[in-house]
């Protein structure tokens, strides 16, 4: 595809002057790119092979504060380096960047020279590797929403995130008239991320006033997770270069719908034929299919840190709004938190709708692939379907409504320290309860409102 780059044709583009800059990036806790911007020259002749990056990355919050209490990186340590190691399967052009290139890096311990166990790609890969020893590849794809503004991200920020101007002035869910207004940013969106070597099937509009959706071909779990996490950067580039502003929080206005990303998943055999099909099982569910599913559903309440990761996400989870609030499954079913499409075809997948657009994709994926393998090794039965209207489902199982609540899951679920590892569990365990932490101890626009005159 248009854009993929392997180390050859970088050698002969930086030698004709086409890419002069390439970008070696990791993945943070909070799913963002960081790292160095090389002079192509110079990543040639040695970044190719490693470079290096400070530990503090994989232990800070979203204000890059250098948080208390992790086992990995400390002031006590000296906050030293991490080894980062391109992975040149992911050496791709950048469109909407004159000149660039850019490259996903694989993070290593200097001493041990092992990848460290707690970055989100190294998660996901032992994940991807469990199923493949099952005789299995994990087909996945995330879509994204996000909201667009007429100001700039400069302009939002002066103005602090206050008072701002929606791209629209009302629900513009699948409205082609709206979205052509729109179609300068969108299509720029498009056509940069097809010549990034991610492909995008379409955008649209969403259900809320000025919410967007970009959705992205499906593809093996590691590239997509890649590919989510270069999209809600690169959507950020461009609108910032066309002088807009977006958003991928979770429920960034308490008057707009909340921003989802929900996560399709299937299990293909080394034939290249979907494990979860089957035409004899209902809705063509496989025995697998149901298995996998299962599995999803018995540890929806200890995956949901991982697809909720912040105190705002919670505040999605809102009756009415296509948010999910139960974690019950059902066919073609937008209130159910697991949905079943495809049915009846070799399409035939699961959709978990739990996930908010600021998760980390993925710590997302390895979440439900985990609970897929334990509900494939322990044959776990499927409950039956729910239908009809799961927000007034009653005596059913319900999504965490905090992440309080959603820590307390996690912390006791012994599936998940056996498939990630204490280390792993501990530290994103650490992460959420800084992040209710730093909360506690804030003063909200919403206190100022109700108690500054009345209290």
């Amino acid at each position: 595809m248009a854009g993929k780059l392997t180390l050859q044709e970088l050698e002969r583009a930086v030698k004709t002057g086409k890419v002069d800059t390439v970008l070696a990036v990791q993945v943070d806790m909070q799913g963002r790119l960081m790292g160095k911007r090389f002079q192509a020259e110079f990543f040639l002749e040695s970044a190719v092979t490693e470079t290096h990056s400070c530990n503090y990355l994989l232990s800070t919050d979203m204000e890059m504060e250098t948080v208390p209490g992790y086992a990995n990186a400390s002031w006590s340590a000296g906050y030293g380096d991490y080894a980062m190691r391109p992975d040149l399967n992911t050496l791709r052009l950048i469109p909407w960047l004159e000149g660039t290139a850019l490259v996903l890096c694989d993070l290593y311990d200097h001493k041990t020279h092992e990848e460290v166990k707690i970055s989100p790609r190294a998660i996901l890969k032992r994940q991807i590797a469990r199923l493949a020893d099952m005789g299995f590849t994990p087909m996945m794809a995330t879509e994204l929403e996000f909201f667009v503004f007429k100001n700039s991200f400069e302009e939002a920020h002066e103005q602090g995130y206050r008072h701002l101007d929606l791209i629209s002035p009302y629900n513009e869910d699948y409205h082609i008239f709206q979205t052509t207004k729109e179609e300068d940013l969108m299509r720029a969106i498009r056509t940069g991320l097809n010549g990034a070597d991610i492909p995008i099937e379409n955008t649209k509009g969403e259900a809320s006033a000025g919410q967007a959706e970009v959705n992205v071909r499906y593809a093996d779990a590691l590239s997509m997770a890649d590919r989510h996490a270069i999209v809600k950067n690169g959507v950020k580039e461009i609108a910032w270069a066309k002088q807009r502003a977006v958003t991928f929080m979770a429920k960034w206005d308490n008057a707009s719908s909340g921003s989802s990303s929900h996560i399709h998943q299937s299990l293909w055999t080394p034939d290249g034929k979907s494990a979860f099909f089957d035409p004899e099982g209902q809705y063509g569910m496989s025995q697998t299919m149901r298995h996998y599913m299962a599995g999803l559903l018995h540890h929806a309440p200890a995956m949901t840190l991982f697809l909720a990761p912040y105190v705002n996400s919670y505040k999605r989870f809102v009756e009415g709004t296509f948010a999910p609030t139960k974690t019950v499954w059902s066919l073609d079913n937008r209130t159910a938190g697991f949905r079943v499409c495809g049915d009846a075809s070799s399409a035939v997948r699961v959709e978990c709708r739990i996930g908010g657009s600021d998760l980390n994709p993925y710590l997302a994926l390895a979440s439900q692939i985990a609970a897929g393998i334990d509900g494939i090794v322990n044959k776990r039965e499927l409950p039956e379907e729910f239908e009809g209207d799961a927000y007034q489902g009653e005596g059913v199982p319900e999504i965490p409504t905090n992440i309080s609540d959603a820590t307390a899951e996690l912390d006791k679920s012994a599936m998940y320290r056996d498939a990630f590892g204490n280390e792993v569990v501990e530290h994103y365990l650490h992460a959420a309860r800084w992040e209710q932490l730093e909360y506690n101890r804030r003063v909200t626009d919403w206190d100022l409102a109700r108690g500054f005159e009345r209290a």
